[in-house]
């Protein structure tokens, strides 16, 4: 059964709720693998790879992605990996797993520890299931939708400030650098993060209000933290403030508003003034 197109509103049910629970315990047992495989590397030797502008690959890359894919991959479901070949049949799968074996390269390389395991569940188009877990500071962000989420294994919902003065902002270093949201700061507190996945997480645990960039991002970068954000009770649409809908074609989606849903508003409205 082929995911609905980005013009079908993701309407079909929730899987099994046993399900998601079982499947959800899969994904942590993974993470966890992948993480302690990925300290291992942090701060020693490894190869660097250049796959692209900041878009470095390493050993632990790759180290993650062969645990994880042991732990989940199969016949049955779907993939889509960063670090995997990319198999067309994904898209005729009623469920896909949807992964960034490390999600902050760049940060793992420049010893910044805002790096985490990213996986994610989709059903038919709509990502159902996350989890997200920080090797260094032993973090660990899972849910899925219908299910709630949780924070270190302490159930967590997003925040509840209530406007978009003061409001917590998890931003790109980089975009920060380059002034993309100087306009704001009178309004806004800016908190920058390395990967793209921890600040979903971060919004997911009300630890910040939101997280936006007109800016593309892939899938993977993503998926885990919009079933997160969404489990914790918050709105996730694409910069026009579009449903996203994942196991596509091409994984590329047009831009980021993850927020705790009162925010959200004026969050996509920055983004268009």
């Amino acid at each position: 059964m082929p995911a609905p197109s980005a013009a079908e509103p993701l309407t079909a049910a929730l899987p099994d709720a046993a399900l998601l629970h079982e499947s959800l315990g899969r994904a942590v047992a993974a993470a966890k693998e992948a993480g302690a495989a990925i300290r291992g590397y942090y701060k020693d030797a490894y190869t660097v790879k250049d796959k692209g502008q900041d878009n470095p690959l390493t050993d632990a890359d790759l180290a993650a992605d062969r645990i994880i894919s042991a732990h989940l991959k199969h016949d049955a479901w779907g993939w889509l990996s960063e670090e995997s070949v990319d198999d067309a049949a994904r898209l005729d799968r009623e469920f896909a797993w949807i992964i960034d074996p490390l999600d902050g390269t760049r940060e793992f390389t420049l010893g910044i520890p805002e790096f985490v395991v990213s996986i994610g569940l989709v059903h038919r188009g709509r990502a159902v299931l996350g989890v997200l877990y920080n090797p260094i500071h032993d973090e660990l962000f899972s849910g899925a939708v219908g299910l709630g989420a949780s924070y270190n294994g302490q159930a967590c919902t997003v925040s509840a400030h209530p406007a978009l003065d003061a409001a917590r902002i998890v931003c790109s270093r980089t975009e920060m650098k380059k002034g993309m949201f100087d306009q704001w700061t009178d309004r806004i507190k800016l908190d920058p993060v390395g990967s793209v996945a921890y600040k979903f997480g971060r919004v997911a645990a009300g630890q910040a209000e939101a997280t936006f960039t007109p800016q593309p991002r892939n899938e993977w970068d993503i998926c885990a933290g919009v079933a997160l954000v969404v489990a914790a009770g918050g709105r996730c649409t694409n910069r026009l403030g579009e449903d996203y809908v994942f196991n596509r074609a091409n994984p590329l989606v047009d831009g980021v508003c993850a927020t705790n849903g009162r925010v959200h508003a004026d969050i996509l409205g920055l983004m268009t003034s």
